[in-house]
C-alpha cells in the first residue's frame, strides 16, 4: 500500500523508490513513537506526506507532489482501504483466531513455514509427506485464512 501511495506522489519510478525508502527509514527510526492502537497505514502515509512536503520546500528539485490539497485528497482515497478504527492489534487477533479455526494439519504447516521459517522440503521430511502435498496444504490454508480474515473484518 505504501509503494502505491509513493508512486501516486512521484512523477518518476526512481523518485517513488527514493520516497518509499526514506519513509521506511524514518518509520524505523520513529517506530517507538507509533501508537499501536491506531492503524499503521495512515501513520506510514503521513510520514511519506511530510517527507514529500519537506522535499518540495527544499532547494533541490524533487519530482514529487508537494501540494497539500493533493496530498490530502490522496490520503482520503487510501484511507478507504482500511475501515476506521481497524488497528494493528485487532487484525493480529483476527488472524490468530482464524489460525485456530484451521484444521490441525494446515495449522501445523503454516506454523512451520511462517513461525519457524522452514522450507517445503524440511516440512515434508518432518511430517513424512511429499513437498507437493505440503505446498498444496499451505495454499489451501492461506486461502482459508484470507477468507476468514476478510469475513470477520466485514462483520458488523
Amino acid at each position: 500500500m505504501l509503494a502505491a501511495y509513493t508512486r501516486s506522489l512521484a512523477w518518476s519510478a526512481s523518485a517513488a523508490d527514493d520516497l518509499f525508502q526514506e519513509t521506511m527509514l524514518t518509520a524505523w527510526r520513529h517506530l517507538g513513537e507509533y501508537d499501536r492502537s491506531r492503524p499503521f497505514g495512515p501513520w506510514l502515509r503521513g510520514i511519506a506526506r511530510n517527507l514529500s512536503l519537506s522535499m518540495g520546500r527544499s532547494a533541490r528539485a524533487v519530482p514529487l507532489a508537494t501540494d497539500a490539497a493533493v496530498l490530502d485528497a490522496l490520503e482520503s482515497r487510501y484511507a478507504r482501504f482500511l475501515p476506521p478504527g481497524t488497528a494493528f492489534r485487532e487484525r493480529v487477533e483476527r488472524l490468530e483466531d482464524c489460525l485456530q479455526r484451521l484444521p490441525e494439519a494446515m495449522r501445523e504447516v503454516i506454523d512451520m513455514m511462517y513461525a519457524r521459517g522452514l522450507l517445503l522440503a524440511q516440512i515434508a521430511g518432518s511430517i513424512g509427506d511429499s513437498e507437493e502435498s505440503v505446498k498444496k496444504r499451505a495454499q489451501r490454508a492461506r486461502k482459508l485464512l484470507a477468507q476468514c480474515v476478510l469475513s470477520t473484518e466485514q462483520a458488523p
